[in-house]
């Protein structure tokens, strides 16, 4: 690109991060800034430089902000003064490596900034399907979708009547778990944190029932309130004194798919479960799962979901902040349930 010999060069605005952070995080915590970035992968390498275009605020982040090491490099601490890393959905710009193109459409992980290099770009998904919007890729077409499919119907085997339960269930897994147990004719019951989350859940996501898990000082007497035969299938995303409770109201051989546990992110110390012995007694499965371990399942996953959406049989809530500048507040935001629906940074638009 550029003249010959020459590699245009371009402004590059990008959100760092400061340093380790204990407790809960802060905006402070990153800062933006404008450096400039060759707008042409190294020569001899097999690299791909790609133009962001969105950007997926997700919980799993709050673990990289502490320095805590992983086997697995995206779950790795991030590096102090280096950009905020996640997933994304981008377009290649330039490329030296033989299975992208300029103008491909991808998601995978990136960095939070305009334009990234990406050195191994093999972990990148192709988009296929644009009768979509592109920001689906962040969230009902990207992981969070890979995740309430997996942990529904890998970990869960639901069955037609089953009563499932799902907390933070407004999020951008939990509302695609409770539409799916829908579909397959279960009773679904949801938590949320706010008069706004819960009527979503009842009036758009199809929610049997729904309630607001900040105005029960008895979470055990909410759930028998709703389930008062029991609950064959909870889908975990926060943890702490909700499961606590949870465990006290699983029917027999019920099966707990452990997404997340977002209560305990932010905690120096994490909050006990004291009602472990009802996995014996009640023979109840409970099984923490990693979305990445089954993209294989991807192409499967595409084939089932795409038809409900063109449908209009599955619908999908985002919380669209615009520009780079409003990433940390938006990051941060997750973690006090600010948005609603799955949390998206749009940096430039297609």
């Amino acid at each position: 690109m550029g003249g010959e010999g020459e590699v245009q060069k371009v402004s590059n605005k990008q959100v760092i991060f400061k340093d380790y952070v204990t407790g809960f995080p802060k905006e402070s915590d990153m800062y933006v800034t404008t450096t400039t970035r060759e707008l042409a992968p190294p020569q001899g390498s097999k690299a791909v430089l790609v133009k962001n275009l969105y950007l997926s605020c997700d919980p799993y982040l709050r673990g990289r902000m502490s320095n805590q090491p992983s086997n697995d490099p995206d779950f790795g601490p991030f590096t102090p003064g280096s950009p905020i890393q996640g997933l994304g959905v981008a377009e290649v710009v330039d490329s030296s490596h033989p299975d992208f193109k300029i103008g491909d459409l991808v998601w995978g992980n990136t960095s939070w900034e305009e334009y990234s290099l990406i050195t191994a770009p093999e972990g990148f998904i192709k988009i296929q399907h644009t009768d979509v919007p592109l920001s689906y890729y962040t969230g009902i077409l990207g992981m969070p979708g890979m995740t309430a499919y997996v942990g529904f119907y890998e970990i869960c085997s639901p069955k037609e009547g089953e009563r499932v339960y799902i907390s933070a269930a407004s999020g951008a897994v939990g509302q695609l778990v409770g539409q799916f147990a829908k579909l397959l004719g279960c009773y679904v019951i949801g938590s949320a944190g706010s008069k706004e989350k819960v009527d979503l859940l009842k009036d758009k996501f199809g929610f049997d029932d729904a309630f607001n898990y900040k105005e029960e000082p008895d979470l055990d007497a909410a759930l028998k309130r709703y389930f008062s035969e029991g609950i064959d299938i909870y889908f975990e995303n926060v943890g702490g004194k909700m499961l606590d409770a949870v465990l006290l109201n699983m029917r027999p051989h019920g099966r707990i798919a452990a997404c997340g546990m977002i209560s305990q992110y932010n905690l120096e110390q994490p909050e006990g479960v004291h009602n472990l012995t009802t996995i014996v007694f009640k023979r109840i499965r409970l099984e923490g799962f990693i979305v990445f371990e089954y993209y294989h399942l991807y192409s499967k996953f595409l084939d089932f979901i795409l038809p409900y959406i063109r449908e209009g049989k599955i619908v999908y809530v985002e919380d669209i902040a615009e520009g780079l500048e409003s990433a940390p507040a938006a990051l941060i935001g997750l973690f006090s349930g600010r948005n609603v629906g799955k949390q998206v940074v749009a940096v430039a638009h297609k």
